[in-house]
């Protein structure tokens, strides 16, 4: 079964504006992928096709993004974050198994609010701050990023406010965002491959999207070497905060 055969000529030409938009700003703050792919494809394609979309691209990009700076690094950041990956984990499979079952409104609105609420307040110069790791709160936004995530493909805003908020510097912040998604990104795959959401028919889909993603990573990432630690907060609680309200949007307006 060729592309052409879900999708027309005009549907793919969009997805892959999307991807090289989704990967730029990946690129330049290190999450919001799925929210920009999600988003994007689900203006013209039904939303299971939309979820199976963004799996492969998401993948890949996260591993490029974990490895930038060496594998050793990249471990050193699992063993860092090592709760909020196993109980994100979890959760993520159970999430993808209630696809079907459970309103994904109901989820989005749950953590759209304090999302934006975090974005918000930190925009405007109320500062929220963790002065150490906390295994509690970690486990607890591992487990709402990874349910969510689970049933809507979008993990990244619980984590990168937590990240914010313990005020990770730059590149780690960068790293340990592309380990924590890549990792989420595999369970990610293993879990639609079992809910069906990934399936022969929309896998070379998928797969279509890895390359312009690619594309916008690196224009993204060349974007992003040049910004300080000042800046690169501000543009991440900038894109936060449009996370946030586009959670609310998809939970109110579906």
């Amino acid at each position: 079964m060729t592309l052409f055969s879900l999708f027309t000529p005009q549907d793919l030409l969009l997805a892959f504006a999307v991807a090289f938009v989704a990967g730029w700003v990946k690129g330049m703050v290190g999450f919001a992928m799925p929210m920009v792919l999600i988003s994007g494809l689900s203006t013209t394609l039904s939303p299971d096709l939309a979820l199976a979309g963004l799996i492969l691209p998401t993948l890949v990009t996260n591993g490029v993004q974990a490895l930038r700076e060496g594998a050793a690094a990249a471990l050193s950041s699992i063993r860092q974050f090592r709760v909020f990956l196993s109980v994100g984990l979890i959760f993520l499979l159970m999430g993808a198994q209630l696809v079907s079952l459970v309103p994904a409104r109901v989820f989005l609105l749950m953590i759209g609010v304090p999302v934006t609420f975090f974005a918000f307040i930190q925009l405007i110069g109320f500062a929220l701050k963790l002065d150490k790791p906390s295994a509690r709160v970690e486990a607890a936004i591992g487990a709402i990023a990874g349910f969510v995530g689970g049933m809507s493909g979008v993990w990244g805003p619980p984590t990168v406010a937590y990240l914010t908020a313990l005020n990770t510097p730059k590149r780690e912040q960068l790293r340990v965002q592309g380990v924590i998604y890549g990792l989420g990104a595999v369970a990610l795959v293993v879990a639609h491959l079992g809910s069906g959401i990934l399936r022969s028919e929309t896998l070379p889909f998928s797969a279509a999207l890895i390359v312009p993603a690619l594309a916008g990573l690196w224009a993204g990432m060349l974007l992003q070497d040049r910004i300080d630690q000042t800046t690169f907060r501000k543009v991440t609680l900038l894109v936060l905060l449009i996370a946030g309200l586009n959670l609310l949007r998809r939970g109110i307006f579906g």
